[in-house]
């Protein structure tokens, strides 16, 4: 279930509210009794204890408490999203005289909204997907109605709290995770061990600097954008309709075009190809319009544009599985990149990799008859790590998917190599891309939400090489997948050569 409200107060301000478990939660949320922090994980990731206030037939029925991570983002729009989810835990076992209940997933999902007489205003939406557990659920269902809708009234509550409090004074900047000692007289059960204060960690503005770069927020702000020469803004007054024409605007990126189509029978990958839109543990060619790059004129007005076709076609994909991580996957013998090698084509592999009880690697194979000298994908393919980690680009979309999901992995394009380590391997016709999800805490935090449903998600994501001057843009995707219902199953054990062959 969701609630929908309208908050006079900032962003930041309901943020900070939203995040504390002190005293001030007594005034707002009706439904808190207590929490304490378990685990710190990480600026954005924490493991919390807390315990309920449900008042329903408190004589007969438990108290419940819960057990769960919860992860939070600020986008670019000064928006934030903060994620519940249930997690065992060795330090947070079951505590006696109450029953641990189970969210299946929560959240709060906090955006601006346009001032009204001065005064800042902000939609706030509480989604949550509980269950209660216990033989009271069975036996009443109007007990989990009951519950669930006094959990939601929290958006009246934050409404109602910052109605009567003047925010004339100014807020200090917010702590991630406020003191979480509150020690209510009515609860005094199972209280040993809990009452320690926690020292708060780093503010809100610092931990944003060290955990966000997976938001890109420097992807499409003006200090990435170099300014055009002043013969160049000659193009300025013209830009209402430059919104509405395609990409296909840089004479340096018209590749491939007008030659003949490439040969897709020859490639093969263990992941099955399947362009049906019911189809399950499967890929096919996202449209590249479902993205929206940079326009030509972007500096100025910050537009953006349907990708349109990409550079490169994709031509297989490979869903592997090992007991070790998986680095450089282009030496597998008769893998997408040797075949187009021996045919005198260009590849670019991009080896997804995702630590888990086993190593995953997911492998895109993307194919092209010939780089143009010169242009922003040729200075990618033979630039130095530097200049390739700051400009490889990822855009993610979950066009089917829980909330929860949704929510943590959002739409906002991101800067790979400033997010997660990347290694790139240059062969004789490649280039290969490994990315390492595992050397990012945030990521690996993500990836713990979507990893448990992960065969009930389609998910889009598109690459491409970040545009900064005028003559870089429009960008141009590289290419484009849509994965649909992955199996883990599926993933292969991969035979790699001592000594392959890639030329």
């Amino acid at each position: 279930m969701k609630a929908v409200g309208v908050v006079e107060a900032s962003c930041e301000s309901i943020f900070e509210l939203v995040m504390g478990m002190d005293g001030t939660r007594f005034e707002w949320d009706c439904c808190f009794q207590y929490g304490s922090l378990v685990e710190e994980v990480d600026g954005h990731t924490a493991i919390l204890y807390h315990r309920l206030q449900l008042d329903w037939c408190s004589v007969f029925v438990w108290p419940r408490d819960l057990c769960y991570v919860r992860y939070w983002r600020r986008n670019d729009d000064g928006s934030y999203v903060v994620l519940f989810r249930s997690r065992e835990h060795a330090n947070c076992g079951p505590h006696p005289g109450f029953v641990r209940a189970h969210i299946e997933s929560g959240g709060f999902n906090i955006s601006p909204l346009k001032p009204r007489n001065g005064r800042p205003r902000t939609q706030v939406q509480h989604l949550m997907q509980i269950d209660l557990k216990g033989w009271a659920v069975g036996y009443f269902p109007s007990f989990q109605q009951h519950c669930l809708l006094k959990m939601l009234n929290s958006v009246a509550g934050l409404r109602e709290w910052f109605a009567q409090t003047d925010e004339s004074h100014t807020t200090p900047r917010i702590p991630v995770m406020v003191n979480m000692n509150s020690n209510p007289a009515s609860s005094k059960k199972g209280r040993r061990g809990q009452e320690t204060s926690i020292q708060p960690i780093p503010t809100l503005d610092h931990a944003a600097s060290r955990h966000s770069v997976l938001l890109d927020e420097d992807s499409d702000d003006d200090e990435d954008y170099q300014i055009p020469e002043p013969e160049q803004e000659v193009f300025c007054p013209k830009f209402e309709h430059d919104n509405k024409r395609t990409v296909l605007e840089d004479p340096s990126d018209k590749i491939d075009l007008s030659l003949d189509q490439i040969d897709l029978s020859c490639f093969s990958g263990n992941l099955r190809r399947d362009d049906r839109d019911n189809s399950r543990d499967c890929w096919r060619v996202s449209d590249g319009n479902n993205f929206r790059v940079r326009s030509k004129h972007f500096s100025y007005d910050k537009t953006k544009v349907p990708a349109g076709k990409p550079l490169m076609e994709l031509v297989a994909v490979d869903w592997l599985k090992d007991v070790k991580r998986m680095d450089h996957v282009a030496r597998r013998r008769g893998c997408a990149v040797q075949v187009a090698s021996a045919k005198g084509l260009f590849s670019l592999a991009v080896n997804v990799q995702v630590p888990a009880s086993n190593h995953y690697s997911m492998v895109f194979y993307f194919v092209t008859k010939q780089l143009v000298p010169g242009s922003l994908l040729q200075r990618f393919v033979d630039g130095d790590d530097e200049f390739r980690n700051s400009r490889f680009k990822l855009i993610p979309s979950v066009p089917k998917g829980s909330w929860i999901v949704r929510q943590s992995v959002g739409s906002t394009p991101c800067l790979l190599g400033k997010a997660v380590d990347c290694t790139y391997i240059r062969g004789p016709k490649y280039l290969e891309i490994d990315i390492d999800i595992g050397s990012s805490t945030v990521a690996n935090g993500v990836l713990g939400l979507v990893f448990g449903v992960i065969t009930s998600l389609v998910v889009d994501m598109a690459f491409l090489v970040q545009g900064n001057t005028f003559d870089e843009l429009p960008e141009r995707l590289i290419g484009a997948v849509r994965v649909s219902h992955l199996e883990l199953s599926s993933a292969i054990v991969p035979v790699f050569d001592a000594n392959p062959s890639t030329d």
